[in-house]
């Protein structure tokens, strides 16, 4: 009798290991911008649900600061999606990542709530008037950790020359400067809670998070091809790839990308993610995000070294 208990109760010790085991997930490990957590969470949730095996595991942050976590931490992502497909290519191209796709774009808003100050006033046209007033706050990214920062900076050069406003520039870069973030969604909770009356940040954000934004000017919000020529009449410094240097950003429309490491190691897991992302549901999720889809996407960099099956995709999206 005791010898059938015995057997029995390895038995039963073996078949618990072995569905522990079966149970275990695969892990895919995704860096990405600040302003596409809401976004990837969609993605994260209709990905995992076709398939059950997979835990998407997501670190949210200012896209230069994700990019210098695989470059200068050593860390391991198996997909990089940038506010900035430039980060990719100028902090990550060479040694880390061979091609980027360029795949939404954004425009940059001002964000604020019922409680921000003089928000029955602000509008398109006086909107640095309303954010110069000593008694109001504004909160931007540091352009150093951050696309969102810089852009930030672009948009007020811009709008010193478009608005003939000699010295705006300074005026909004030296007002209080103590709502300075990483990244611009770690503002969201000071403006919610209103302690800060005005936030510099992508105008999806703001529509995922419901709530009111100041449309700015095609000619300033760095949205449109259209005006592209103007756009770079702007420029900002910031720091570069290696430690003393510097990387000047000029204006551009706003496009965001998304590659797959070398240091992956899951690349065919990324890849199958990417599909996903770059799939009919994948662009819906994304643009019912607010954030348009480039159709087709862009490709650059070695596009000899972009998998054969999301040249196929790339190829069907009209």
């Amino acid at each position: 009798m005791k010898k059938i208990l015995l057997i029995l109760m390895v038995g039963i010790l073996i078949f618990a290991g072995c569905s522990k085991k079966g149970a275990e997930k695969e892990e895919l490990k995704i860096f990405h911008a600040g302003s596409l957590t809401i976004p990837f969470s969609k993605l994260e949730e209709a990905f995992e649900k076709e398939n059950p095996n997979v835990d998407v595991l997501r670190e949210a942050a200012g896209s230069r600061k994700c990019a210098r976590k695989i470059s200068d931490l050593g860390r391991k992502a198996d997909i990089m999606a940038s506010a900035d497909y430039t980060v990719i290519e100028k902090l990550l191209f060479g040694e880390y990542a061979d091609y980027n796709i360029s795949f939404v774009t954004n425009e940059m808003a001002i964000m604020y709530t019922e409680q921000s100050k003089y928000h029955n006033e602000i509008n398109k046209d006086n909107w640095y008037k309303i954010i110069l007033r000593d008694d109001v706050s504004v909160g931007r990214s540091d352009p150093n950790a951050d696309p969102c920062g810089y852009r930030t900076l672009l948009v007020w050069q811009l709008a010193e020359k478009h608005y003939n406003y000699d010295g705006l520039y300074n005026k909004l870069k030296n007002k209080e400067n103590s709502f300075i973030r990483p990244a611009e969604v770690d503002l969201l909770s000071l403006l919610e809670a209103g302690e800060l009356d005005y936030l510099f940040i992508y105008r999806s954000v703001a529509q995922q998070h419901n709530e009111e934004f100041v449309t700015l000017s095609d000619k300033i919000n760095l949205k449109t091809a259209e005006h592209e020529d103007f756009y770079k009449k702007a420029k900002v410094e910031v720091s570069g790839k290696e430690p003393g240097t510097t990387i000047t950003k000029v204006g551009a429309p706003m496009v965001y990308g998304i590659t797959i490491p070398k240091i992956a190691e899951k690349k065919e897991l990324a890849e199958k993610f990417l599909l996903f992302v770059l799939s009919d549901r994948g662009i819906e999720i994304m643009e019912n995000n607010g954030q348009p889809f480039i159709k087709p996407p862009i490709v650059t960099g070695d596009k000899d070294k972009l998998p054969q099956s999301i040249k196929d995709r790339i190829s069907e999206i009209k």
